[in-house]
């Protein structure tokens, strides 16, 4: 039981991180690039099936992750258009805009192409995680 809860919180750590590093093209080049998902997604599909145990539940956190970490980056993506708005901070205006606003924000700005990749994303995770348990 231990194994499976420690083995779910780091994949979700490993998902931040890659949400946090998608975040920083995106806000260099000024667009969301959702084809990342996918490098990324087999990234997490990679380094969940080597690093995580037990592994047996590999490829469905791998593509959670990827899933988190699309996520995570369309939520600081909605805050820095806040925050570039509201001329504010970025850690101010994700404080006053609470989770409700950024949810709602990230939601609004998604379309089905950005989700499509998303998902293609996972799909790359689970395959990546599951084909390197296999070796």
């Amino acid at each position: 039981m231990f194994a499976n809860a420690f083995a779910a919180i780091s994949a979700a750590m490993l998902g931040l991180a890659a949400g946090a590093l998608w975040m920083l093209p995106t806000a260099y080049l000024r667009s969301s690039l959702p084809w990342l998902a996918v490098p990324l997604g087999a990234l997490l599909g990679w380094a969940i099936a080597h690093w995580v145990l037990p592994r047996r539940g590999a490829a469905l956190l791998a593509a959670l992750a990827t899933l988190l970490a699309a996520s995570y980056v369309s939520a600081l993506i909605a805050a820095a258009r806040l925050a570039g708005n509201m001329d504010m901070g970025l850690i101010e205006a994700m404080r006053i805009a609470g989770a409700g606003m950024l949810w709602s924000l990230m939601r609004l700005s998604l379309d089905v192409a950005q989700l499509a990749w998303f998902a293609a994303g996972a799909a790359v995770a689970a395959w990546t995680a599951r084909r390197s348990i296999g070796r």
